[in-house]
């Protein structure tokens, strides 16, 4: 650090006499390079501190006596020595900054140097360096669940305030951008090989920023693991290739997201994989196709997209088990906030993290939980397939999670109060939400979900255009695809997601012209209910 950059930063040590710690701070300058000591004599003998030890409370001595050896300056140093020599001392007789300068230069001299910890980042474990290469916490998962009681306390600190994957103070997980990791000698390596020692090894594998992510996604879906990826497509695609074997079965909705449609019926085939399509609620068509087939696997959306239709998760869940089949549920639009599908019984579940768990319309990214042995099947295919999660991504999603429990509870109490004003609208046709009383799962909805979500999808009484007409006389929503966010956003499915398609193809998918997909953000709901009302009378 030169001398000029640690005088600019200096201001943020408070000088601290014995005993009343009330000298004033020195401030910002922009001091010329030469001898170190003339400096800090100079900046102390203007504020008659010469007699002065630059005193820092104990704790910050101890968290910074690593890292003054390996980012600081002498001068740097010299501070953090002279505090620690007046700490432990007491109230000795005080000795001059020079003075403290030379020890320090002779113990920085002394000290080990210590490499591979990139911008303070530190291995995991002791900091004070045990000669390992160790660099992820392998202490227990989820001691926080001890005494954090709520999903919203979870959402904050898991993975952060206790079993934190990087040795930092600091509050906010810093991002490790980095594309690979190093060993410190051959025998590290070969311990980690032979699994005697945990780290990470290439970028595409793991990477600490990424690891918090995933251990907050495990807290509050109650799982042994997470896996991220780079989008919640690409989190669908891997997990069905994995855990379905060539020639395999599965079973999925007819009501679904029109990519993983498209997956399913274009790209599985060609890998002799089949399916069966059924209504969500069609459980006799689920028994059907488990005693005809061999299925692998039970994969559904619930609630699904754009209908949001429910699906009994726990009672799927039994008789897939019974036949020896797993059940992944796509809880993209109930959030963990709001559905707990591996409690309920499924064995994997599956997000887009694009939407409601980074909730700010600016990252890309998909999460798969559950047991290590189900994950581990999909990480490996993952690891050789590509689709890692950018570590700035992963900050966004930590970041995001930490409003994730109030978003969601401002969006499912804007998205039912809007569902039943939209309801009794002359306006209207019909309106799809699993908290209205019409919904066909209202009931099982109510059962094994505590919110119903932030997506209200409805029918305008009119056609294409009129129903266009709707959209673009809204101010607050945006016309865009996806849902989640803190903003608003709006669109009709049959041009955002199918107009590739002629309308009586469409009309199979149920995908009529007048079909509106509201996803309501966290602005007032007394502005987006103004907003609403005024576009309907607009038409």
């Amino acid at each position: 650090m030169a001398v000029s950059s640690f005088a600019r930063a200096f201001p943020s040590f408070e000088c601290r006499s014995d005993p009343d710690f009330s000298l004033p701070e020195i401030p910002s300058g922009c001091y010329s390079s030469g001898s170190k000591s003339a400096v800090l004599r100079g900046a102390a003998g203007g504020y008659g501190l010469s007699s002065q030890i630059l005193k820092f409370p104990p704790n910050f001595v101890r968290q910074l006596s690593v890292k003054s050896r390996r980012n600081c300056s002498n001068i740097g140093v010299a501070q953090i020595v002279a505090a620690s020599w007046s700490n432990k001392q007491g109230a000795p007789a005080p000795i001059p900054a020079a003075t403290a300068v030379d020890a320090a230069a002779a113990a920085a001299a002394a000290a080990p140097v210590e490499t591979g910890a990139a911008n303070g980042v530190l291995p995991a474990k002791d900091p004070c360096c045990d000669g390992e290469n160790v660099q992820i916490d392998d202490s227990p998962k989820h001691k926080y669940a001890s005494f954090l009681s709520s999903d919203g306390s979870v959402a904050i600190h898991a993975g952060e305030r206790l079993g934190r994957a990087i040795v930092t103070d600091a509050i906010t997980t810093p991002v490790v951008n980095t594309s690979a990791y190093f060993f410190k000698k051959t025998a590290d390596l070969i311990d980690f090989k032979e699994k005697r020692s945990t780290s990470f090894e290439y970028g595409r594998y793991g990477n600490y920023t990424t690891l918090v992510a995933e251990e907050k996604i495990s807290a509050l879906e109650g799982a042994e693991t997470t896996l991220l990826m780079a989008s919640g497509m690409c989190v669908s695609t891997v997990m069905l290739m994995a855990l379905v074997p060539a020639g395999g079965h599965l079973v999925t909705t007819t009501d679904c997201y029109r990519k993983t449609r498209i997956f399913i019926e274009n790209f599985l085939p060609k890998m002799g994989i089949t399916a069966t399509v059924i209504d969500p609620a069609d459980i006799g068509g689920l028994e059907s196709a488990l005693e005809k087939n061999k299925v692998s696997i039970f994969f559904t959306e619930s609630p699904t997209n754009p209908f949001l239709r429910c699906v009994d998760i726990e009672r799927v869940s039994k008789l897939c088990h019974d036949k020896g089949a797993l059940v992944c549920v796509d809880g993209t639009f109930a959030t963990p906030m709001n559905q707990k599908a591996l409690a309920l019984g499924a064995d994997i579940v599956v997000h887009s993290a694009t939407k409601y768990i980074a909730g700010h319309n600016d990252v890309l990214a998909g999460t798969i939980s559950g047991p290590e042995k189900l994950v581990s099947v999909v990480r490996n295919l993952h690891h050789v397939l590509g689709g890692a999660l950018n570590p700035n991504a992963a900050y966004l999603i930590i970041r995001g999670m930490k409003t994730l429990h109030l978003r969601v509870q401002q969006q499912n109490s804007t998205a039912q109060r809007m569902a039943e004003i939209l309801e009794a609208h002359p306006k209207i046709r019909c309106v799809y939400y699993p908290g209205l009383a019409s919904h066909p799962e209202h009931q099982l909805a109510k059962k094994q979900m505590t919110g119903f979500g932030g997506v209200v999808s409805f029918e305008v009484d009119g056609d294409l255009h009129k129903t266009a007409k709707f959209i673009d006389s809204l101010k607050i929503p945006y016309i865009a695809p996806s849902f989640g966010g803190c903003e608003s956003i709006i669109d009709q499915p049959a041009i955002m997601s199918y107009w590739d398609l002629p309308q009586s193809e469409r009309a199979k998918y149920g995908i009529l012209d007048n079909l509106v997909r509201f996803s309501f953000g966290v602005e007032d709901f007394e502005d987006l209910k103004s907003d609403i009302l005024q576009a309907l009378e607009m038409i």
